[in-house]
C-alpha cells in the first residue's frame, strides 16, 4: 500500500473533491494524517495543491502564448511588493471553490483565516512602488496580458521594524524564507552569468569593425526563482522571475584545508550579499556600492533571460521591439538601456545605430517622483572599476545625444551642460534618470499634475526637446486585493447588487451611485464599517496592548515616514487637540483614534526622529487618565500588506496631506477611499483626480497649492512668524520642544522642533497649519452627523471606478507597450 500511495498521481483540486486533495498533499507529500496534522501542515498541503493548480493554469498560458507569438511586457522593478499568496489564490479562482475550501478547512479543525496566517508576506518591497508593481502584475494576468515580472529574490526583505521602549525604530532581518517556501519554483535550469570589474579589449573583426570584449571580470550567477501570478476569474498565469546570487566557484577546499575558512567560502559570501537585502543602507560607501551593483545584477540576468527567450523562439532580432516591451519602473533599472546595447552589440554582433534604434523602440520609463534624492546619480568611478564597457556605452550614447541637443538647439552650451548624461559639477556622476529619458520612447509620470510638473520641472529640457515622449498613465490598485480580499463584508454587498462583474471592471460600481441616498443600504454600509473596525482594534490591542473604541473616528495615515509625506503635521494636529480636550474635558469634538504606520529608511535619522516622537505621543496621550478614550495615537509596527488589508476597510479618515506638488500619486488615497474612508488632503498627486471623481462636498481639501509652494519658498518662507502668529501651534510646539512628551531625553523631541522651526523649513508643515485645523474642524462636524458621513463615505466607495490598476494597465498596453491580450 506504501508504495502505490507514494506514484499514484496528485488529486487535483476541484470543486467536490477539496478534502481529497488536502489529504492527498498531507499524506504524499508531508507524511502526515489527518489525526496528526497541526495547523502550518495544513497550510503546507493547501499551499502545495493550489500551487499545482496554478502551475498547470501556467504552464497552458505559456502554450497560448507561444502559439499566438503575441509581444510580451517584461516589467522590471526593484521592489514588488506582493502580500500573502493562498488566499490570493484561492481568491481567482470560481468562488464555491473557496467556499469548499473554507468548509473542508473547518471539518479538519481549523479555521482558513488563521491557516493563512501562517504564511509570511514576502520581503520583497517596501512601499507604494513596490505594491503598484505587484498590483500591475494582477491586472496584467486579470486582463490576459502575456508578462513577465524581473526583480530580486531578497533573503532578507526591506527589514522587520521592531519599536523599542522608548519608541525608537530598530530594524532586525526578515524572516520571510525562514520555512519553506512553497510559493516559488527554483529554476535550477535559469541562470545568467554576471559579470563586474575587469576591462575592455579592442580588436577588429574580419570586416575591419572595431569590436569590444570585456575580459578578467569577477563573474556571479543569477540563479532565478518564479512566482506565478494568477488572474481573477482568468485562465491567464504570468509569473514573476526573481534572481539569487550564487557564486561561480562556491567553495574552495584548498583553502579550507590550510585553515583558511573565510577564504573557502568568500565568493559565495559576496555573491549572495548581492541579494541579502532590499535597499541597504547606503550612508557609506560600501552601501552605495552594493546598492549600485545589485540594481546592475538584476538588470542583466533579466535582459539575458528574456533575449535568451527570443533566440529560442527562433524570432529574428532585428525584431525585438515587436516581440518583447521592457518597463523601467522608476529609475533603477536605467542600466537597462546601455546593457541592452552591450549585449545587442557585443554579443549579437549587431551595428551601434540599429541597436540604438531597437533599445529605444523596447524601452519605456516610469517617473515616480520629483525629489532630487530619488533621481539616482552614480559616480563614474564606479563604472570605471565594476562596469568598464558600460562606462563607454554612456559616454558614446551621451555624445550622441548632445549632438542631437546641437542640433536643435545650437549655441546653447548651458543647455547641453544641463541636459548631458554626465554631470561634470565636482564628483562626475552619471544622471540615470536623464539616461531613462534619453534611452526610451515613452516617459510617463503617474498622476495629472505629477506628469506635468516632470515636463515643466525636472524634465523640462527633454521635454522641448521631445515632447510626443512624455505622458500621463495614472496610478492604480488591484481591486481583488484592496476589496474583494480586504473587505469581503463589502465585496459580498457590491455582489449582491451588481453581480460578480466590478471585481474586474471597476467603474460597473457606477450603477450603484444611487446607493448613496438609500437608507437601507448606507445602514448596511455602516455596520459593515463597524466590524471592520472591531476586527483592526482587536488587532491594535494585540499589538499594542492599547484599547481603542470602535464609536471613535479612526483617523489613518499609513505610508513611508518621510517629511514630505509631513506625518508631523498630523502630529502637531494631535497635540493640539491634546491640549483642547485638558484645557475643555467637555468638548463635544467627537472622538478620535489616530493611527500612523510605516517605516523610516535606516540611514534617514529624521524619519526615525519623527517615529520615536509619534510613540512617545502616544505613550503620554493614550496614559492620560483625564483624556480617556477621547483621544488615542497609535504606531502600528512592521506595517505590510497583510496588516494594511486590515486597516484600509476600518479607517474612517484617510491623511494624505503631503506638501503640494511632492507626491507623484499615492496609492494608499485610492485603497482608503474605495473602502470608505473620506479622505483629508492637499491638491497633491491623484487626490486631485480623486476630488474630481468624488466631487469637491466629498473631500476635505485644505493647503496650497503647487504653484503656491513654490512662491512661498521664493518669498523666504520663516516658521517662526507662523509660531508667532498663530497661539494654537505656538503652544503645541512649546509643549514638545519642553519635553513634556520625552522626559528621559529632552533631545529626543527638540531635534523634531528644531527641524520645523528651522529658516526655510523645506516641507512648509508650519506654513499650511492653519487650514489644516480648518479642515479638521470640518471632519468633526461632519463625523457627529452619522448618516451623513456614511452617505459621503458610500459616495467615495462607489466613485472609485477609475482608480483600478486594470484602467491603468490598458492605457499601458494602447499607448505605450502596444500590446493584446491572450486568452
Amino acid at each position: 500500500m506504501a508504495q502505490t500511495s507514494a506514484i499514484r498521481s496528485a488529486v487535483p483540486l476541484r470543486l467536490g473533491a477539496v478534502r481529497e486533495a488536502i489529504v492527498d498533499r498531507l499524506e504524499r507529500v508531508l507524511g502526515k494524517s489527518t489525526e496528526n496534522a497541526t495547523r502550518r501542515d495544513i497550510y503546507d498541503a493547501l499551499s502545495i495543491a493550489v500551487r499545482e493548480e496554478l502551475t498547470e493554469r501556467w504552464i497552458a498560458t505559456g502554450q497560448r502564448v507561444a502559439r499566438a507569438r503575441v509581444k510580451r511586457i517584461c516589467y522590471l522593478s526593484m521592489e514588488f511588493l506582493l502580500g500573502r499568496s493562498l488566499i490570493n489564490a484561492l481568491s481567482s479562482f470560481e468562488d464555491e471553490l473557496l467556499t469548499e475550501v473554507r468548509e473542508t478547512v473547518e471539518s479538519l479543525g481549523h479555521d482558513l483565516d488563521h491557516i493563512a496566517a501562517e504564511e509570511e508576506d514576502p520581503g520583497l518591497g517596501n512601499g507604494g512602488l513596490g505594491r503598484l508593481a505587484a498590483c500591475f502584475l494582477d491586472s496584467l494576468a486579470t486582463l490576459g496580458y502575456a508578462a513577465t515580472g524581473y526583480g530580486i529574490r531578497y533573503d532578507y526583505g526591506i527589514f522587520t521594524q521592531v519599536i523599542e521602549k522608548d519608541g525608537a525604530q530598530r530594524e532586525v532581518a526578515s524572516s520571510w524564507l525562514g520555512f519553506h517556501y512553497f510559493w516559488e519554483t527554483g529554476q535550477g535550469g535559469i541562470r545568467h552569468r554576471v559579470r563586474f570589474g575587469g576591462q575592455c579589449r579592442a580588436t577588429r573583426d574580419d570586416h575591419g569593425r572595431v569590436r569590444y570584449e570585456w575580459v578578467d571580470t569577477q563573474d556571479v550567477w543569477a540563479v532565478g526563482y518564479d512566482l506565478l501570478i494568477p488572474g481573477n476569474r482568468s485562465p491567464t498565469v504570468n509569473h514573476l522571475r526573481l534572481w539569487s546570487g550564487r557564486a561561480i566557484t562556491p567553495f574552495r577546499i584548498e583553502a579550507f584545508n590550510h585553515g583558511n575558512y573565510a577564504a573557502a567560502v568568500a565568493e559565495q559570501v559576496d555573491a549572495k550579499n548581492l541579494t541579502r537585502v532590499l535597499y541597504p543602507d547606503d550612508s557609506t560607501p560600501q552601501g552605495k556600492e552594493l546598492r549600485f551593483k545589485q540594481q546592475y545584477f538584476f538588470v542583466s540576468a533579466s535582459l539575458q533571460d528574456l533575449l535568451g527567450q527570443h533566440m529560442a523562439e527562433r524570432r529574428p532580432l532585428k525584431d525585438l521591439s515587436n516581440a518583447i516591451a521592457v518597463q523601467l519602473n522608476d529609475t533603477h533599472p536605467a542600466l537597462t538601456v546601455v546593457e541592452l546595447m552591450r549585449l545587442l552589440v557585443d554579443t549579437y554582433d549587431m551595428e551601434w545605430a540599429a541597436a540604438w534604434k531597437i533599445t529605444r523602440e523596447v524601452c519605456s520609463y516610469t517617473n515616480h517622483t520629483l525629489l532630487p534624492e530619488a533621481l539616482e546619480t552614480w559616480p563614474v568611478s564606479f563604472f570605471e572599476r565594476l562596469l568598464p564597457r558600460h562606462l563607454q556605452i554612456v559616454y558614446q550614447i551621451n555624445r550622441d545625444f548632445l549632438e542631437e541637443v546641437s542640433a536643435k538647439f545650437p549655441q546653447d552650451l548651458d543647455r547641453r551642460r544641463r541636459m548631458s548624461l554626465i554631470n561634470e559639477d565636482g564628483d562626475r556622476r552619471v544622471r540615470m534618470a536623464y539616461l531613462s529619458v534619453v534611452g526610451s520612447h515613452r516617459v510617463n509620470g503617474v498622476a495629472k499634475l505629477h506628469s506635468r510638473l516632470m515636463r515643466e520641472t525636472i524634465f523640462s529640457d527633454f521635454a522641448q526637446l521631445w515632447p510626443e515622449r512624455f505622458t500621463n498613465v495614472t496610478n492604480g490598485i488591484a481591486v481583488r486585493r484592496w476589496l474583494k480580499q480586504a473587505n469581503p463584508l463589502l465585496s459580498a454587498l457590491l455582489t449582491e447588487k451588481l453581480g460578480p462583474a466590478w471585481e474586474n471592471d471597476l467603474e460597473d460600481l457606477e450603477r450603484l451611485k444611487w446607493a448613496a441616498d438609500d437608507a437601507d443600504f448606507r445602514h448596511r454600509f455602516r455596520e459593515i464599517k463597524r466590524a471592520n473596525k472591531e476586527r483592526l482594534a482587536k488587532t491594535i490591542h494585540q499589538l499594542l496592548g492599547v484599547t481603542v473604541s470602535v464609536d471613535a473616528m479612526f483617523d489613518v495615515q499609513v505610508k513611508r515616514i518621510h517629511e514630505y509625506k509631513r506625518q508631523l503635521l498630523n502630529l502637531l494636529h494631535v497635540v493640539a487637540r491634546y491640549q483642547r480636550l485638558l484645557d475643555n474635558p467637555d468638548d463635544p469634538m467627537p472622538k478620535r483614534v489616530v493611527m500612523f504606520a510605516g517605516k523610516a529608511a535606516p540611514g534617514y535619522h529624521m524619519a526615525k526622529a519623527i517615529i520615536k516622537l509619534i510613540n512617545n505621543i502616544a505613550h503620554v496621550i493614550n496614559n492620560d487618565a483625564r483624556i480617556g478614550d477621547k483621544l488615542k495615537v497609535c504606531f502600528l509596527p512592521d506595517y505590510d500588506v497583510t496588516l494594511a488589508q486590515e486597516i484600509m476597510p476600518a479607517a474612517d479618515l484617510s491623511e494624505q496631506i503631503s506638501t503640494a506638488g511632492m507626491e507623484a500619486s499615492g496609492t494608499g488615497n485610492m485603497k482608503l477611499s474605495l473602502n470608505g474612508a473620506l479622505t483629508i488632503g492637499t491638491l497633491d498627486g491623484a487626490n486631485i483626480e480623486i476630488k474630481d471623481a468624488v466631487g469637491d462636498e466629498n473631500i476635505f481639501i485644505f493647503g496650497m497649492t503647487t504653484e503656491e509652494v513654490v512662491a512661498r519658498r521664493a518669498q523666504g518662507y520663516s516658521p517662526a512668524d507662523e509660531v508667532a502668529r498663530n497661539p494654537a501651534l505656538k503652544r503645541a510646539i512649546e509643549l514638545i520642544d519642553s519635553g513634556y512628551f520625552t522626559p528621559d531625553n529632552i533631545f529626543d523631541s527638540k531635534v523634531v522642533s528644531d527641524r520645523l522651526l528651522s529658516h526655510g523649513e523645506h516641507f512648509l508643515v508650519l506654513a499650511d497649519f492653519d487650514e489644516y485645523m480648518a479642515a479638521q474642524a470640518r471632519v468633526d462636524e461632519l463625523f457627529l452627523n452619522t448618516d451623513e458621513w456614511t452617505r459621503k463615505s458610500v459616495i467615495n466607495a462607489l466613485s472609485m471606478g477609475p482608480f483600478s490598476s486594470d484602467r491603468s494597465i490598458r492605457e499601458y498596453a494602447d499607448s505605450i507597450w502596444a500590446i493584446k491580450p491572450v486568452l
